[in-house]
């Protein structure tokens, strides 16, 4: 019992209380070791039980969510936080919110789902896989699952090569996922609106929760930042988000550059995934890429990244310290085929200074009621770009088998 991991599970519903103490039972390397109906009672079995992690409903009577989030936070700062919130845009909100309020992660709340054991089972894939990341003692041991064993924390050292100022990248490639919207934040929000390139981004996300996320981003980046849409023209200074349940692709369509979503099989059990995104632009760009691998669970984004090295790209990582989860960033550093490994508040610096140092890195630009910066982007659409194609010699293999897709798996 003692090796367990113990979770205080908050829901001021008794079903759902149930229905998430039955999901975890089923897992005999965690137990349940007290329920709350209210952040209020929340707050004090935390203080008297100091758990492992918890499960933290939104929307309670007496103390909210939100509310409790902040209260626990002042008894334990390190404590993982999984909030609930329903696919809504309500729900949605709420979730990001409590993101940037110090929670650990999220999981949607089952919706029109035909039985209890169609719920149980939404729930135990999102759930049990983040409790695991998440639990600091649990990821040394090495859990298994669909994410995999979580990287150790020894990787090779980074590549030996500088950034070469005749190889400019022509695009900015992103990858995260469990701690990735404030880490995103932390990131988009020091890049100057002159960066000269576009930036595509995969962020492990559920419908509605790319949309809102991309607005808020937006209004703390001097880049214009957008959820995509399918056809949307590629263009410098804008970040293009990935929609939750969509891959995102980039491919030439004349003289232009744009964005092709679709709903193809799940990479690394993700729609959209990290790898499809990588792969189009190595297509497309070549080596002119670079590439950044934030915190997230499982290891979506080490295959995209080992093809952009071999094909003369540039890979930025995020360091183990800094990294709510060392999944994504760690299999890539394990590769060998990472440039830098950087803690968060290094890696906008490093983004500049790869392409080329052009940019300067002033404070970003007013932002306007429209929501745009105040300064224009620099440069007009990219040139036509000549179709280039994966060398043969390239690691990158092709789609893995679907996969099971539940929105908000990580």
């Amino acid at each position: 019992m003692g090796d367990r991991i113990r979770v205080l599970v908050v829901d001021d519903s008794v079903v759902v209380r149930r229905l998430i103490t039955d999901v975890l039972a089923t897992d005999p390397a965690i137990e349940v070791v007290a329920t709350a109906a209210n952040g209020q009672i929340a707050v004090g079995k935390v203080e008297q039980l100091r758990p492992d992690a918890i499960t933290l409903d939104v929307e309670m009577p007496v103390m909210d969510g939100l509310q409790a989030l902040v209260e626990i936070r002042k008894i334990d700062r390190r404590v993982p936080i999984v909030m609930f919130s329903t696919l809504t845009e309500r729900g949605a909100a709420a979730a990001l919110e409590a993101l940037s309020k110090g929670a650990s992660d999220y999981v949607t709340k089952p919706a029109n789902v035909g039985s209890v054991s169609e719920s149980m089972e939404s729930v135990r894939s999102q759930l049990i896989p983040k409790i695991k990341a998440l639990v600091p003692r649990f990821r040394e041991r090495g859990p298994s699952g669909p994410s995999g064993p979580p990287a150790p924390a020894f990787a090779p050292p980074p590549r030996p090569r500088p950034a070469a100022p005749g190889a400019k990248a022509r695009a900015l490639v992103i990858g995260s996922s469990t701690g990735g919207p404030e880490a995103l934040t932390a990131v988009i929000s020091k890049l100057p609106p002159n960066l000269g390139v576009p930036v595509l981004i995969t962020q492990h996300m559920p419908p509605v929760f790319t949309r809102l996320y991309a607005q808020r981003l937006d209004k703390a980046s001097a880049l214009r930042v957008v959820e995509a849409e399918n056809g949307q023209p590629v263009v410098p200074g804008t970040v293009y988000i990935a929609p939750g349940d969509f891959h995102m692709e980039v491919v030439r369509q004349g003289t232009n550059v744009v964005t092709k979503l679709h709903q193809g099989p799940p990479e690394n059990f993700c729609r959209p995934a990290v790898d499809v995104m990588f792969r189009s632009a190595l297509t497309l760009y070549g080596g002119e890429l670079l590439a950044v691998i934030l915190t997230g669970m499982g290891s979506d984004g080490r295959n995209g990244c080992k093809g952009i090295a071999s094909a003369g790209g540039h890979v930025l990582v995020q360091d183990e310290a800094t990294s709510v989860v060392w999944g994504m960033p760690g299999a890539v550093a394990r590769e060998g085929v990472a440039d830098e490994i950087l803690p968060l508040h290094g890696i906008a610096d490093a983004i500049v200074r790869r392409l080329g140092g052009a940019a300067s890195m002033a404070p970003p630009a007013p932002r306007s009621a429209a929501g745009t910066s105040t300064t224009s982007p620099a440069g007009a659409p990219p040139p036509p770009v000549t179709p280039r194609t994966t060398p043969s010699s390239t690691p990158f293999p092709p789609a893995t088998a679907p996969g099971r897709f539940s929105a908000g798996r990580r």
